[in-house]
């Protein structure tokens, strides 16, 4: 009885729904037409819209989270590598720009050693200090050249500027210099504007030179130029040595208390120049060979 009731029904369901399906397809085929003539549905679709926009922010809500924490990760990582890089340019870039500097003033007191050089009717030869002894009471430095090019003890060493000091002790290779404001070196000088002839002492002070033996009244003012004088033989005349810093005259005393300041940065030359005042004359250190008479 029940199995009979069941296959009774089933022919009724079936009709029923086919004909529903038939007039929704209807329905939403006019629903379509007079939207798409006269868009009557609009208001509804907006509506349908408003009410499922949230909808749609918190389904994607997690995507945009992660993708905005992928991008910050990311750009701050990038940002952190970009500063990295610019760091080590800018580095770089001041290290390059510190050498170009050094160059430069390379090259200037190159330039200023050639201009020297071009007033210079002596014979010289452009040497590179090499050290500078470290005893505070020494001024002396190590330069490189020596003997093998020439070099002697005695001669005259100058710069761009002026008078520097002496070689005090020749090698092979290199030599040792006394500057001229080591104690105990004293220098044959004389003023540029009367010729008033004078001796220029070392102080131990890289600035300073004492003009010691000028008597109250010298004809000497402070700014005078003080040039070699050519006496003694190991400088030759008319290189600056120093201007005149300060005349103070003692009236109880001999002597004016006179000082200088070498023409020559004594504590900044980097290239220096030695003197050949005079050619030697032929035969000079050589011995002469017997004859055979």
């Amino acid at each position: 009885m029940v199995a009979s009731r069941e296959n009774s029904s089933n022919p009724a369901r079936i009709p029923a729904l086919g004909l529903r399906v038939l007039v929704l397809i209807i329905v939403s085929i006019a629903l379509m037409y007079l939207d798409h003539r006269e868009n009557h549905l609009d208001a509804v679709r907006k509506g349908i819209d408003v009410a499922v926009y949230p909808v749609r922010l918190a389904v994607d809500a997690p995507l945009r989270f992660w993708s905005w924490l992928g991008e910050s990760t990311t750009s701050r990582a990038n940002l952190e590598l970009e500063n990295s890089r610019l760091k080590s340019e800018r580095l770089l870039t001041n290290a390059r720009l510190q050498r170009l500097t050094a160059l430069e003033a390379e090259n200037a007191r190159l330039r200023a050693l050639l201009d020297a050089r071009a007033r210079v009717r002596d014979e010289v030869r452009v040497a590179e200090i090499m050290a500078v002894d470290a005893n505070p009471y020494e001024h002396n430095l190590i330069i490189d050249i020596g003997s093998r090019d020439g070099v002697y003890d005695g001669q005259a060493i100058v710069s761009a500027d002026g008078v520097v000091g002496q070689v005090i002790r020749t090698g092979l290779m290199t030599s040792q210099a006394v500057l001229i404001s080591d104690t105990d070196h004293a220098l044959p000088v004389e003023v540029n504007r009367n010729g008033l002839r004078t001796i220029a002492v070392g102080t131990g002070e890289i600035d300073r030179l004492d003009l010691p033996f000028l008597p109250n009244n010298a004809d000497i003012r402070a700014g005078d130029l003080l040039v070699t004088s050519g006496l003694g033989g190991a400088f030759p005349a008319g290189y600056p040595v120093a201007v005149v810093d300060s005349v103070t005259r003692i009236p109880q005393e001999s002597f004016a208390d006179v000082t200088a300041k070498p023409a020559a940065a004594l504590d900044q030359v980097r290239e220096i120049m030695l003197i050949w005042s005079a050619a030697p004359t032929a035969g000079e250190g050589v011995a002469e060979e017997p004859s055979d008479e």
